[in-house]
């Protein structure tokens, strides 16, 4: 039987899945991917190249998918009655990903599915069900501004706020269905909502609902929020970061808009938030691609190596255009990063920084263990790196990211400290060990 994912009791900032600490490494092609056809065939690719981690969106919006309701002759859905080709879909994706060892992180809430065009078909716009009127929902019909200004009343339905039962009711009936499903599988994440501005409360009251159900099926779980705000010092990441006992883990996504050294310090800053009750931190997606306003493709390949050498617990490249998804190069470094996690142990080793000597800022980035040094190098030129931590006999091996081989193993005699220079462009990655 597969044990459940949940945070790792030797290494509490990373997870750990069928009983083993797992570095949960992806990308894909799209966000809701239990959508899309021949998702087998996506899978496999991703498990091939040493990928395990995906994000699932309960999103209709894009054309061929499919509303998780019927849909009567008259064009109208009935929110009392579940499509089951909707289900039955989510049900064999989830299936799908078990099968290979794949963990799910679902977000219930997509904002970009109750704004704009995508709202006017939602079923729940009162103008396309059965079940209430604008007036009996207090929904409007038509919400022409961007969904991060969160006008939309769907997002105010709890008691605390308009205590909206005609909707809210319904709104619980999906998730109570979503659980249903999805709580047996042991390979799913959750969290709320997708770069939410909504309110702490409107999550909070998710977060207790899931946990509740959780709690009577005896099946635990772990959830998260992902805010909306690009910086994690603001305010609306303190409710995740603050509260440990609802949200197991914190989703830092949105700190991919960061670059260089900004990336980095961000990280460090939200792993002392979490000293006292220390935590996965969760990159469901890596922004950058060259296509869009979210940065390069050299951006998205040095935010992804960074998230890990930071001592994240997840990275996953962002679906096309926002970011590489599942192409040739995001593969070659995921890739990358499950060789060097196999060569190098990252659960058990601490942030380096100290020990690279001429580092320019941004240049390269280090973690140790108390037998071994891993650098990343973020361009390819020199630098100095303490090695007084490891014995007089060393070994040390380069990573051709590229092809995905390591360099011939390299003996060192260790005076203390050693140059270290990429010998090409793709080889980024190198490993320093005691000679044993």
């Amino acid at each position: 039987m597969t044990e459940r994912i949940q945070p790792s009791t030797d290494y509490p900032g990373y997870w750990k899945f069928n009983g083993e600490p797992t570095l949960l490494l992806g990308g894909s092609v799209e966000d809701n991917l239990f959508q899309i056809t021949q998702v087998t065939q996506h899978l496999d690719l991703l498990a091939r190249v040493g990928g395990n981690y995906v994000r699932c969106t309960m999103s209709s919006r894009d054309p061929g998918d499919l509303w998780p309701y019927a849909q009567g002759d008259d064009g109208l859905y009935d929110l009392r009655t579940f499509n089951d080709a909707y289900w039955q879909r989510f049900y064999s994706f989830l299936e799908a990903c078990l099968q290979r060892n794949i963990i799910v992180q679902i977000e219930l809430w997509d904002r970009f599915d109750f704004a704009r065009q995508p709202w006017l078909d939602n079923p729940y716009n009162p103008k396309n069900n059965s079940n209430y009127s604008a007036a009996e929902s207090g929904l409007k019909t038509e919400i022409d501004t961007h969904p991060g200004q969160n006008e939309n009343r769907f997002f105010y339905t709890i008691p605390s706020h308009d205590d909206n039962l005609t909707v809210r009711a319904f709104q619980e009936q999906y998730v109570e269905r979503l659980l249903e499903i999805a709580l047996p599988f042991p390979n799913v994440l959750y969290c709320i909502d997708n770069e939410t501005n909504g309110t702490p409360a409107w999550s909070e009251y998710w977060a207790r609902m899931l946990l509740e159900r959780s709690k009577q099926e005896e099946r635990p779980i772990s959830i998260t929020e992902m805010w909306d705000a690009h910086d994690l010092r603001d305010p609306q990441h303190a409710h995740t970061i603050d509260n440990p006992h609802l949200y197991a883990f914190v989703d830092v996504s949105q700190n991919n808009h960061q670059t260089g050294q900004a990336h980095w310090d961000n990280l460090q800053a939200v792993h002392k938030r979490v000293k006292e009750t220390p935590r996965p931190l969760n990159n469901v997606k890596v922004y950058g691609s060259g296509e869009d306003i979210y940065g390069t493709a050299q951006d998205a390949i040095e935010r992804f190596w960074r998230n890990i050498f930071a001592g994240c617990a997840s990275t996953r490249f962002h679906r096309p255009p926002h970011g590489l998804g599942l192409g040739p190069m995001a593969q070659k470094h995921i890739q990358a990063v499950r060789l060097a996690s196999e060569r190098f142990g990252f659960f058990e080793s601490l942030p380096g920084e100290q020990l690279l000597r001429r580092r320019r800022e941004n240049q390269a980035y280090c973690r140790y263990t108390n037998h071994a040094i891993a650098v990343y190098f973020t361009h390819d030129d020199s630098l100095v790196l303490d090695t007084s931590l490891l014995p007089a006999a060393c070994s040390l091996q380069w990573l051709d990211v590229n092809e995905g081989v390591w360099k011939p193993l390299q003996l060192l005699e260790n005076t203390g400290q050693t140059a270290l220079h990429p010998p090409d462009a793709d080889t980024n990655f190198v490993v320093l060990t005691a000679d044993t």
